[in-house]
């Protein structure tokens, strides 16, 4: 069984345990999530889908995705405008942005668990959560970059 379709029956699993119906549309987003590597907006989750579901709206995106997010299968990131990126893996772990095209790339860097205790014990704060995001230009764009500047 693949990595992505035993995500895809865990996350149902859940759903049902939670008395939510598996429609094919929700079953679609899901699957989508799991297996997009882009971190998508629901506005990219609907276009990608709209082929396939005629009758989906975009609100039938957002709604699937707040029922997802509530259960715990998914990360909402705002980043300032008006359009959250979602992110399938809900492990804590940190985002490297492109500048240039917008490209999310995910990874874990274990040292920097210490950064709640240490702002805890500076601010008296009870801190539940952070968040980081490294941004630059990702490989593409540097390539696609180097090659106009030839």
């Amino acid at each position: 069984m693949s990595n992505s379709h035993s995500h895809l029956r865990e996350a149902i699993d859940v759903l049902k345990k939670t008395g939510v119906r598996i429609t094919p549309q929700r079953h679609a987003i899901l699957e989508f999530l799991i297996n997009a590597d882009t971190h998508p907006t629901a506005d990219e989750i609907y276009r990608a889908l709209e082929g396939n579901f005629p009758n989906m709206s975009v609100a039938t995106v957002y709604n699937n995705l707040r029922v997802f997010r509530e259960a715990g299968l998914i990360k909402e990131l705002p980043y300032g405008d008006s359009s959250s990126r979602f992110d399938f893996s809900t492990s804590e772990h940190y985002h490297a942005i492109c500048n240039e095209c917008g490209k999310i790339v995910d990874f874990h860097y274990p040292g920097l668990d210490e950064v709640e205790h240490f702002a805890a014990s500076v601010t008296g704060y009870e801190v539940n959560k952070h968040r980081l995001e490294v941004y630059g230009t990702c490989p593409e764009c540097q390539a696609k970059n180097n090659t106009q500047n030839i």
